[in-house]
């Protein structure tokens, strides 16, 4: 096995970044369409069943993967596989590359921004990470959800993710999460509680380093998240 169970386990961590740690393997195994043997052969068809699993779970968001079938011969098969790694390579090295820009550009922009920004406990952070991949889990493994609505969200969660440091010049993304996870209470209903729990905590721990930096007092309550009923 090329894979092992704790790899595996791990791709929900970072997905992109793990997918194309996935793609150099294949690289390695095939090194000439001459050289193409049953072991190699056998290896390939692993590393095409990760990716395709990634994509089918909606932890890799890849919107136009080439359509191939493996047709038995170890030549042909390998060359058509490795033809599907290099399109999900360059796919991920996109998203990778766009991922990086918007972190590096919300991290000047809180260093720029001068006179005023967010600023979050290292704790708070680790927690609000913590939080993050568990509602994209939640969401990844939903089966309530429309193809192209999970898509949506996990890749707002990502673009989120990429953009959370201790100084923040604004908190725009974590407010549009809660906007995110109302619509998912409506589709989904009671069946939507873990996701909405996840995203209430986040949303105290945010209104939390919010209030502090506009020097609210203490204990004072997010206005869009009290229960009037």
């Amino acid at each position: 096995m090329l894979f092992t169970e704790k790899f595996v386990d791990s791709l929900k961590d970072d997905p992109i970044r793990s997918t194309l740690e996935i793609c150099q393997i294949a690289y390695k195994e095939f090194v000439s369409p001459n050289l193409c043997n049953k072991s190699n052969h056998e290896r390939l068809i692993e590393v095409c069943a990760l990716l395709s699993e990634l994509i089918e779970s909606k932890l890799l968001t890849v919107d136009k993967s080439p359509q191939f079938k493996l047709i038995g011969d170890i030549r042909t098969d390998c060359i058509n596989i490795i033809e599907f790694v290099r399109y999900v390579d360059e796919e991920c090295k996109l998203q990778a590359s766009q991922l990086e820009l918007q972190s590096k550009r919300s991290k000047f922009k809180a260093t720029l921004g001068a006179s005023f920004c967010y600023e979050f406990s290292q704790g708070d952070m680790d927690r609000v990470q913590l939080l993050v991949n568990q509602i994209r889990d939640l969401i990844s493994s939903s089966e309530n959800l429309e193809a192209d609505h999970q898509r949506r969200l996990l890749m707002r969660l990502e673009k989120l993710q990429s953009e959370l440091h201790k100084r923040m010049a604004d908190l725009d993304r974590f407010w549009g999460l809660i906007g995110d996870a109302g619509v998912v209470l409506g589709k989904l209903g009671t069946d939507a509680k873990p996701v909405v729990d996840r995203v209430k905590e986040i949303a105290d721990i945010v209104w939390q380093t919010q209030s502090r930096a506009e020097e609210l007092p203490s204990g004072t309550n997010p206005p869009l998240l009290e229960n009037n009923s």
